[in-house]
């Protein structure tokens, strides 16, 4: 194995691992959905659409799509390989739920492993909220590529983070919290604001790559793979930077176990090699296919690219991204910020004339112009629908977050 002896070595490596650049302009999605009745799941389905499944603590499933030359062709992959998902769920008797969050604030892990045994004792130790999140959130992620060049790296990272609030007050879909509500449009994202490993590496100048390695050395280690019966927990606050420094267990980090710690962190905007959008809570449905529209149109379209950054100049402040003030009044009230409700109006505008220059299907073109309709145009999200049945309910006072 391949045994790290200094930080510099590792964080050349985390900066290699995490953005490759080139020119190309791929697009994928990882769909999580939650799933009734709740319990474990089999994987390695084969998907006629090329994407994988795999299954997450709480009995969610995760189709990830293989990744696609161009938007359409993602979306279509993806439409067929959750087609076939939920037949072979109905065989099982299970059936996929929309939502970005159960609402359960005491919820169950049904996968017994390693991984989620070591990480639901890490975040127990800061209270309720990472079993909220590791059993009982979904998400749609969309994956996108990281830039032609390190000029182009720097501006799309940064257009990323802009978007965030944007896509986080559009897309709310979790307002709920035992049944009531719980004062967010977006708690899964309230939550995940709670979890050590979530923060947003700060990178707003200079070299992206020895930001983002700074931060994942300084992240809290949350375990050590080993062989059974040996425990895959650490000391609390062992950072990777102290592991490489100091050993743990007789020996110090391989680049395996670098490339592990990276997948136990999760930023917003998560870079793969690529960059990974995980702020959007799920949707009913199919209703993923919006969001992925709007995602990936105003990061890789150039002339809607240039109309999101300037929509969201006003919720920056005169900094390239916004500051995390705006991220939380994205998940807490959304598009009744006016800020907010002006930039996701001018980026969906963006995103719909990118669709018709690329000659994009009149279906998808129709799916976001109902969408703009229906929720957009009218400052409301996918959460003020749950909210109006909430709230039409015997017992609609907030619960506690």
């Amino acid at each position: 194995m391949d045994t790290l002896s200094n930080t510099h070595d590792a964080a050349a490596f985390i900066g290699r691992r995490g953005f490759t650049t080139g020119p190309t302009r791929r697009v994928g999605v990882e769909l999580e959905w939650l799933v009734e009745p709740r319990g474990d799941l089999e994987t390695g389905w084969k998907l006629p659409g090329g994407g994988t499944v795999s299954r997450e603590a709480g009995g969610q499933v995760e189709m990830s799509s293989a990744p696609a030359d161009d938007l359409a062709s993602c979306i279509a992959s993806a439409e067929t390989d959750q087609a076939a998902l939920e037949a072979a769920l109905a065989t099982r008797g299970q059936t996929v739920r929309g939502g970005g969050f159960d609402g359960d604030p005491d919820p169950v892990r049904y996968v017994d492993d390693a991984r989620y045994r070591t990480m639901e004792a890490y975040y127990d130790r800061s209270g309720p909220w990472g079993r909220m999140v590791m059993c009982g959130t979904a998400s749609v992620q969309v994956n996108l590529d990281a830039g032609d060049d390190d000029a182009d790296l720097r501006r799309r990272w940064d257009l990323a983070h802009r978007l965030g609030p944007v896509l986080i007050s559009a897309f709310a879909n979790s307002p709920e919290l035992d049944g009531r509500p719980s004062g967010w449009n977006s708690t899964r994202q309230a939550l995940w604001c709670k979890l050590p490993g979530w923060g947003r590496p700060v990178s707003e100048e200079g070299d992206l790559r020895r930001d983002f390695a700074e931060w994942v050395l300084d992240a809290e280690v949350m375990c050590h793979r080993c062989d059974p019966p040996r425990d895959w927990a650490v000391p609390p606050g062992m950072t990777l930077r102290d592991w490489i420094r100091s050993g743990h267990n007789g020996r110090r980090p391989t680049r395996e176990d670098l490339e592990y710690h990276m997948t136990t962190l999760f930023p917003p905007v998560r870079p793969r090699g690529w960059l990974e959008l995980r702020m959007i809570d799920q949707q009913d449905g199919d209703g993923w296919i919006v969001p992925a529209i709007v995602a990936a149109t105003l990061m890789d379209d150039p002339r809607a690219s240039a109309a999101a950054y300037e929509a969201t100049e006003p919720l920056c402040g005169g900094r390239p991204q916004p500051p995390a003030s705006v991220w939380e009044e994205a998940a807490r009230i959304g598009l009744a910020d006016r800020d907010l409700h002006e930039a996701a109006l001018a980026c969906f505008a963006a995103s719909a004339e990118a669709l018709a220059r690329m000659g994009a299907p009149w279906r998808l073109r129709s799916r976001l112009a109902e969408f703009r309709l229906r929720f957009t145009d009218r400052g409301r999200c996918p959460a003020d629908d749950r909210l109006d049945a909430l709230r039409a309910s015997p017992e609609p006072e907030a619960a506690a977050l």
